[in-house]
């Protein structure tokens, strides 16, 4: 059976999730899910996934971003020592960190293929919008886990393709909005 390829992450009503944490991520509305009230309530899809995580995916630049943060994060303590991949044709192994648990380079959206015909739990991609949209091209997300925030961006990195691949139907899995205007969307492809 193969293996569940998860796509989860913050995203703007108008379908951006590029910069969710500041402008020096590259987006000039950066920090936009700061701007929105906390509720620890509408953060809660994040606790859900870690039933369900067997594995992280990362696309080069998010690896780069989280690499630092997260092995010595206690929020993030739960991934530490579950296998990691890093989808790149570019990084070097020497630039992988210590501690981190097993970290494996994939270098082709055909080894990402054949690592989900392997046995095991479900691969989790955060962020990584540039995997995501290669990933989604090529037909092998299954799911979105979304929080959708209050805020159109009108530009930026979006995981949907903006050409026209054609249809993709999706299946409603979850849904829920918080009180701070934040909205849970969880969406199965159906192939």
């Amino acid at each position: 059976m193969a293996r569940e390829l998860v796509w989860t992450g913050f995203m703007s009503l108008d379908g951006v999730m590029d910069s969710p944490g500041g402008e020096s991520e590259g987006h000039d509305g950066g920090g936009w899910v700061f701007d929105v009230e906390f509720s620890e309530e509408a953060y809660s899809l994040k606790s859900e996934e870690l039933e369900d995580t067997a594995a992280l995916m990362f696309g080069r630049r998010s690896y780069e971003a989280f690499a630092p943060i997260w092995p010595g994060s206690e929020d993030h303590a739960a991934y530490k020592e579950i296998p990691k991949y890093v989808v790149s044709s570019t990084l070097g192994e020497d630039a992988l960190v210590d501690g981190w648990g097993p970290i494996t380079v994939l270098r082709s959206t055909e080894d990402v293929a054949a690592l989900k015909e392997q046995d095991g739990g479900g691969i989790f991609i955060h962020g990584s919008p540039t995997l995501g949209l290669r990933l989604a091209e090529a037909g092998l997300i299954d799911r979105y886990n979304l929080l959708v925030f209050p805020v159109l961006l009108g530009a930026g990195k979006s995981v949907f393709p903006r050409t026209d691949p054609g249809k993709q139907k999706l299946r409603l899995r979850d849904a829920d909005s918080y009180a701070n205007g934040v909205a849970k969307l969880v969406y199965e492809v159906v192939r």
